[in-house]
């Protein structure tokens, strides 16, 4: 496999986790409003999930869009004398 097809792998696997914990989160957060709790503990748990959310995601995130860094250049063959 190629640099840029791992490169291209490893970005899909990133984006596919991306996806999994949305839907996982946007299941939690379904099953908190579903039961019957009182309105300060759900905006508890919401919160808690609000910031477990942005923890698991947020590092995924910056990964994708951080700027491809690629090798110093190779310094110049010395000529022989």
């Amino acid at each position: 496999m190629s640099r840029d097809e791992q490169r291209q792998a490893m970005r899909s696997v990133r984006e596919g986790l991306i996806t999994a914990l949305e839907d996982l989160y946007r299941a939690a957060f379904d099953r908190i409003s579903d039961q019957d709790l009182g309105e300060g503990a759900i905006a508890r748990l919401t919160q808690l999930l609000l910031r477990s959310r942005e923890a698991a995601i947020t590092p995924l995130l910056e990964e994708i869009e951080a700027p491809l860094i690629t090798r110093a250049p190779e310094p110049p063959a010395a000529s022989a004398p």
